[in-house]
């Protein structure tokens, strides 16, 4: 699904006043409840909201992500755009991490004509794209494997990353605060990104604007620790604050951009 800009505002709107009733929203956007519980069965359906008798609110908890095939599809049109934006970055010969997402995934299908890059990754569809690159050296951390998604977690994924010093740490998140916490929901993964960020000389953070103002678990990091954020649409308030504050190049992907490419 590949959210328009009312789905956005009403994602929005639930995300900062909790659950709402069908009337309540119609009202707020001036459409007809036949309009709102058509977007409303949408986001339902991509696991963005969850319905009640009468209304609406986020989905279950801060504690459980939607699942990796719903993600797959949520906002493809926009994670290609980010993937793009993010490989055409990425000089040949330089070394990366890749971590966990589908966001991620993305730019490793972006990827597949650079030179020279040596990848390493906790993530088995990663692993998979890039060793189509006969140019490309990859390199799989060990761990538990996710059956969900094929990510590697754990102990062992954290001590294999602490062995290395890359050019560039590229990860995706589950949410970004208000307060400037990036935010995921397993505390397993969350600790692998967190020992990238610190082997990474660049982090650069690949993230949708659905993950702005999205609640999560686990803090992970924060903007001040970023060097690069690839988006797909200009931040909303207080995000543009944050960023300039944190020194954090931010990269917009606008979609007519993306149209002339």
């Amino acid at each position: 699904m590949n959210l328009n800009p009312r789905h956005t505002q009403l994602l929005d709107e639930v995300r900062a006043h909790g659950p709402q009733t069908i009337e309540a929203l119609a009202e707020r956007f001036g459409v007809t409840l036949q309009t709102v519980r058509r977007d409303v069965q949408r986001l339902a359906e991509a696991g963005l909201l969850a319905r009640f008798h009468g209304g609406v609110r986020l989905p279950g908890s801060t504690t459980e992500n939607i699942a990796y095939r719903q993600r797959q599809a949520l906002q493809a049109d926009a994670k290609q755009r980010i993937a793009r934006a993010v490989a055409a970055r990425v000089p040949n010969g330089c070394s990366l991490i890749m971590n966990i997402g589908t966001t991620i995934e993305a730019v490793a299908r972006e990827l597949q004509r650079h030179r020279g890059l040596r990848v390493i990754t906790n993530n088995l569809h990663i692993a998979s794209l890039m060793s189509t690159n006969p140019d490309c050296e990859v390199i799989v951390a060990g761990g538990q494997v996710r059956a969900a998604d094929q990510g590697i977690v754990g102990e062992a994924t954290v001590d294999f990353m602490h062995q290395f010093k890359v050019d560039i740490g590229l990860i995706g998140i589950s949410g970004i605060e208000a307060d400037g916490t990036l935010r995921d929901f397993d505390y397993r993964e969350v600790k692998v990104a967190r020992a990238i960020v610190a082997q990474s000389r660049q982090v650069w953070l690949a993230a949708d604007h659905s993950k702005f103002n999205r609640p999560a678990m686990v803090e992970l990091a924060r903007l001040d620790e970023l060097d690069v954020l690839f988006t797909d649409a200009p931040p909303p308030d207080p995000f543009n604050a944050l960023i300039e504050q944190s020194h954090v190049e931010c990269v917009v992907t606008a979609e007519r951009e993306a149209l002339a490419s």
